[in-house]
């Protein structure tokens, strides 16, 4: 028991990191409503830039805003194939995360870079200021997005995503917000594989695999623990908490032998189990109201 208690706080630090790439992930998932699997690559992107970069004598806070960039440039790509070229979005982000495993290869060299006695931002190697800056980054992200998407260019990015077909109607550039919303979500994820590089002091070519399971999973966790709330920032921190649920989950998992190589069906097992409670809690609540009325 004493194990798993001690587990948390690294957890803890690792949802909050993974919660970066979680929010970008909901500003495609959620927002737009493409299942956007670039996020598989372009969070090793981030990872491998950020790494090259330090070893090269960059800051690591610093290597950290052209992980952003390379993530962009991967979300540019996904866009552009998808609204320009009218590639269907989901095989627009395989087709790029094809190409990115060729690219992140190149970038570092070989299969993956070590970051050792190195300089990061980020180390899970001292937890308490892990979790200091998890916190700080999280909360930062989550005021910029909540911010960015109350303005006129984010309130039409959303509106896309509700009503595609309106929001085209009222003279917007569809096109164009969807563009946006691609290389955002994908920026961000490149700062987590950032952050998630430096926190473990490596990059690796897969460090990304499965990456956009793990965020449905966290806000899908976040949706279904913390309730469907109203608040925009709300939602923004449900993905952040459903995040760092998850991250417990697994470190709790682990710490009682589960098998590392069957990490992924765990992840599967529990997003279908998410997906599965709501439904089956409103078909619940409709039985009893039908059973309650006919009693009536």
């Amino acid at each position: 028991m004493g194990g798993i208690i001690a587990a948390i706080p690294g957890a803890t630090a690792q949802g909050l990191v993974w919660g970066v790439m979680a929010l970008g992930v909901y500003v495609t998932y959620k927002l737009l409503d493409i299942a956007d699997l670039t996020v598989d690559s372009s969070l090793c992107t981030g990872g491998a830039t950020s790494a090259v970069l330090i070893l090269m004598g960059m800051h690591p806070l610093l290597s950290l805003v052209f992980a952003v960039f390379a993530g962009m440039l991967a979300g540019l790509v996904t866009g552009f194939l998808h609204t320009r070229l009218r590639i269907p979005a989901i095989l627009a982000g395989i087709l790029t995360q094809l190409g990115l495993y060729s690219i992140n290869l190149r970038i570092m060299g070989k299969s993956s870079v070590a970051l050792l006695r190195q300089p990061v931002v980020i180390s899970l190697g001292n937890i308490p200021m892990a979790l200091l800056i998890g916190v700080l980054v999280a909360a930062a992200v989550v005021a910029v997005m909540y911010w960015f998407f109350g303005t006129e260019i984010g309130s039409a990015l959303r509106a896309t995503g509700n009503n595609e077909d309106m929001i085209r109607a009222l003279g917007v550039n569809t096109k164009w917000t969807k563009l946006l919303a691609l290389m955002l979500s994908n920026g961000l994820v490149g700062l987590s594989g950032g952050l998630v590089c430096q926190g473990q002091n490596y990059a690796d070519i897969q460090m990304g695999t499965g990456a956009i399971v793990i965020g449905l999973a966290a806000i899908i966790i976040g949706e279904v623990l913390m309730g469907r709330l109203i608040p925009f920032y709300s939602k923004l921190i449900a993905v952040v908490a459903g995040s760092v649920i998850y991250q417990i989950i697994r470190a709790v998992v682990l710490r009682l032998g589960f098998d590392s190589d069957n990490m992924k069906l765990l992840t599967a097992v529990i997003v279908v189990i998410a997906l599965a409670v709501p439904v089956m809690a409103t078909r619940y609540k409709q039985k009893m109201a039908y059973t309650e009325g006919g009693e009536e």
